[in-house]
């Protein structure tokens, strides 16, 4: 009955969620990425996270588009888009890049030794910060390839826009969990966030104050929680 004494009503709140994506805009999605040989390298779905040894908990994904916090040639295929179910092929340059062979390097064998660990080819290091695999092994050199594992491979995402995110609280969490890692207690007057973070952790989270206003138009605050009294 609504509906059909308010049908000018009706269009204009169909017109409004059929709106195109745009960048900054907060949306939810479920994906799947893959490479062309169909090879699952990330996802948030839980039955594609069965099919790898992963042993990761499948959990939703909010993230503002455009923003550097997903793959951006996925954020440039979605911009303009509507809410709906996508399947998106990238060739390597609007994905994980071409394999550089400067990134292909040869270390002494003798620093794996001193750390008390055996390369073998297929081992994956972490050297300060960049992933390295173990190529070759032989006369006391170990060949490691500094190349993300999907350089120079196309690949697939498989991905549905489950809803664009309105409420800001919502966005607060998700823009938390994506800088921080972690959950922090927050409230939202006045236009100002005010975070309640652990204790030593103040001045770093400061560091993302111009963060916040750009995509929240918020004002940060940053409030350390008092330690815990001992008896």
């Amino acid at each position: 009955m609504f509906l059909k004494t308010h049908p000018k009503l009706f269009k204009i709140v169909f017109s409004l969620n059929s709106m195109p994506l745009q960048k900054k805009d907060f949306i939810e999605i479920e994906f799947t990425g893959k490479t062309k040989e169909g090879e699952i390298f990330d996802s948030n779905i839980t039955e594609d996270l069965k099919k790898t040894n992963f042993n990761i908990e499948a959990k939703p994904f909010i993230y503002a588009l455009g923003e550097g916090m997903f793959l951006e040639g996925v954020d440039n295929f979605l911009i303009g888009k509507e809410i709906g179910k996508y399947q998106i092929e990238l060739n390597p340059e609007n994905a994980f890049g071409k394999r550089n062979p400067k990134f292909i390097q040869m270390v002494p064998i003798k620093v794996f030794h001193e750390q008390k660990m055996n390369p073998m080819p297929g081992h994956i290091f972490n050297f300060d910060g960049k992933i390295g695999k173990v190529i070759t092994v032989s006369g006391g050199r170990v060949l490691i390839d500094f190349n993300n594992p999907l350089a120079g491979k196309d690949v697939v995402y498989e991905l549905k826009i489950l809803r664009k995110i309105d409420k800001i609280e919502e966005k607060v969490k998700a823009l938390n969990d994506f800088i921080f890692r972690k959950n922090f207690d927050f409230k939202i007057e006045n236009k100002k966030l005010t975070l309640e973070v652990d204790k030593g952790f103040k001045q770093f989270a400061e560091l993302f104050k111009d963060r916040y206003k750009d995509l929240l138009d918020l004002e940060l605050e940053v409030n350390e929680k008092e330690g815990e009294k001992k008896d």
